[in-house]
């Protein structure tokens, strides 16, 4: 990559880390829910209005409407399921919590290629698990926080987001390999959209869209999400999907970055270590960095599509 790239890709880590601080800020005054939905509504608004301004419609749109049973699939199990598991957990749960137990998303999704796509398991790959399981653990067990029930709740509920990623990892693997980024971006966010409505009109009436609620949903939509994308497709055609995959490493450090200093969450010995064994098992998984890496084995190239944008 050249240095305009590797800017863009700490830009991008940076961006997607304060996505968890912008949910921690205005899921508990519009409601989970109401939250997403709006931030995948104006995120496809805008991508629909540059996608029209550029007159790609279409050559976008015979695909949308032919195959839109599995955008909607994949809306629900890469967009409308994780994001809401997300906001509901940061309820509870600090927002560098959340961007630390979401990067165990490629970790997910190697089990289940293994599970059911009979992909190879090296021993690489295995010590990768085992490190990532670990980190989970000490990051949860060593945690700077009192673990009360609607913590632990809300870490099943993260990691439960993780798991929807890795599935949908697996129906994009499958389903989408030649399909260009951004129609695969506009219409999960079209279907996530559609499905969270009825969601989000219950919780109209109780939320509170004070100008700090409208900004962090802003935020979260043009911020993390549009532009993110933008950033991340131009780092992909550009350098490639390997050293697009780095922002998988360095979005959590900034997550419980933002969280500590935007926020004032704490950092103990328990989040740093927790968060090192898991990037370590992750890197191990998704297999960066190899000398001679080879034909990419199934589980591989599973763990790296649950990198791509949409788990964040």
């Amino acid at each position: 990559m050249h240095a305009r790239e590797y800017v863009y890709l700490v830009v991008l880590s940076a961006i997607w880390g304060l996505s968890y601080v912008f949910i921690q800020v205005a899921s508990p005054l519009l409601g989970p829910a109401l939250l997403i939905d709006l931030r995948v509504l104006v995120a496809a608004g805008v991508v629909l209005a540059y996608i029209a301004a550029s007159g790609q419609w279409r050559t976008r749109f015979p695909d949308l409407r032919s195959r839109w049973r599995a955008y909607f699939i994949l809306g629900a199990l890469n967009a409308a399921l994780p994001f809401t598991l997300i906001a509901i957990s940061e309820l509870e749960l600090p927002a560098s919590y959340a961007a630390l137990l979401n990067s165990t998303a490629p970790i997910f999704s190697t089990v289940l290629a293994v599970s059911f796509l009979s992909a190879a398991l090296s021993r690489r790959t295995s010590l990768g698990l085992l490190l990532g399981i670990v980190g989970v653990g000490i990051a949860v067990g060593v945690a700077p926080f009192p673990l009360t029930t609607g913590i632990l709740i809300s870490v099943v509920l993260s990691l439960l987001a993780a798991g929807s990623y890795g599935i949908a990892a697996l129906y994009l693997h499958r389903e989408f390999r030649n399909v260009p980024p951004i129609t695969i971006s506009m219409g999960q966010q079209l279907a996530a959209g559609a499905m969270l409505l009825p969601f989000a009109l219950v919780e109209v009436p109780s939320a509170r869209f004070t100008p700090l609620a409208v900004e962090a949903m802003l935020g979260l939509a043009l911020l993390s999400t549009v532009l993110a994308y933008l950033l991340y497709f131009h780092i992909l055609q550009v350098a490639g999907p390997t050293q697009a995959l780095s922002v998988t490493f360095l979005m959590p450090i900034f997550g419980v970055l933002w969280g500590h200093l935007l926020l004032g969450e704490p950092i103990g010995p328990g989040t740093i270590a927790g968060l090192a064994l898991i990037l370590v098992g992750v890197q191990l998984v998704v297999g960066l960095g190899r000398r001679s890496p080879g034909p990419p084995g199934e589980a591989r190239l599973v763990a790296e599509a649950a990198s791509e944008p949409g788990a964040h």
